[in-house]
């Protein structure tokens, strides 16, 4: 069954040191793009969660994005820099006694200087927070294929209505084919009669001319390939695995039987058929758009 490339899932989790929230959301587009947006310190994982996701999702432009809250840190260090710190009472002292100001140097003045007091991180254990992760980011890919499952039956019903509907306008114009050559030669009858009056008409002429007539108009290997490109449509919507790009192309090649059909055709209630066709194909091939 096929899937769409629309979708949206969201998942979180809470450990013992921190919870996660992750979103996605998926779009249509040509290939797998990925667009991942998490905290600095994770990403180094990011490898880990693109080889997640592209294990599932074949086509469409997948947005991610995961929050991190960390609850009580551990492996956060207060650092001093004294040398700096050294430099900012130096440069205070200088201006002190190079002006007549009051001298209001204090602890909380220096502190309030960027970089003399900082906070030094050590390294999260990547392992653990990756198991961490994962349970929640595979909770967020699920429900969000879930959601192109159920788009894609909706899909699926309604590609399979119009190519149903194809398949009975093309009948029609299968029906009427072979119409148009013996319409085409008792409207020439009439024509030359009303030319030549009493004149005799020459029958082996007019039959040539409807030969070639018929030979200009005949549509029987369009209307079969036209056939075929349906019935591969079904069964390609059937298959289990990305299809997308091949029932693209089926459309494309349906377009060129049916313009072939319209231009050869000479006639205008074939015409008007084609014109319908065109219209069914153009709306399968809007919904074609986004199957994965």
């Amino acid at each position: 069954m096929i899937k769409s490339m629309t979708g949206f899932g969201r998942a979180n989790s809470q450990g013992k040191t921190r919870s996660f929230n992750i979103e996605m959301k998926s779009v249509n587009h040509r290939y797998c793009d990925m667009n991942i947006r998490m905290p600095k310190n994770l990403l180094s994982l990011e490898q880990k969660i693109r080889k997640v996701i592209s294990d599932k999702i074949k086509r469409g432009k997948v947005d991610v994005f995961i929050t991190q809250n960390v609850y009580e840190r551990e492996d956060v260090k207060v650092v001093f820099n004294k040398k700096l710190s050294d430099n900012y009472v130096e440069c205070l002292n200088e201006i002190k006694n190079s002006y007549d100001v009051v001298d209001d140097i204090s602890v909380s003045l220096i502190a309030k200087f960027g970089d003399v007091i900082s906070l030094e991180y050590k390294e999260d254990d990547l392992e653990q927070v990756w198991s961490e992760m994962n349970k929640p980011l595979n909770q967020a890919l699920d429900l969000l294929i879930d959601m192109r499952i159920r788009e894609g039956e909706k899909l699926y019903q309604d590609i399979i209505s119009r190519c149903k509907n194809v398949k009975g306008l093309l009948e029609k114009i299968e029906k009427r084919a072979p119409v148009v050559p013996k319409e085409y030669k008792e409207k020439l009858t009439v024509r030359l009669k009303e030319l030549l009056q009493d004149s005799q008409i020459d029958e082996s002429r007019i039959a040539t001319e409807v030969a070639f007539f018929a030979d200009k108009a005949c549509i029987d290997e369009e209307i079969v390939r036209l056939h075929s490109h349906i019935n591969q449509m079904k069964e390609t919507l059937e298959l289990q695995q990305t299809v997308g790009r091949k029932l693209d192309f089926i459309v494309q090649e349906m377009n060129r039987e049916v313009n072939t059909i319209g231009s050869k055709a000479n006639d205008l209630e074939i015409s008007n058929l084609v014109l319908n066709i065109k219209s069914e194909i153009e709306k399968i091939r809007e919904q074609i758009q986004n199957v994965e």
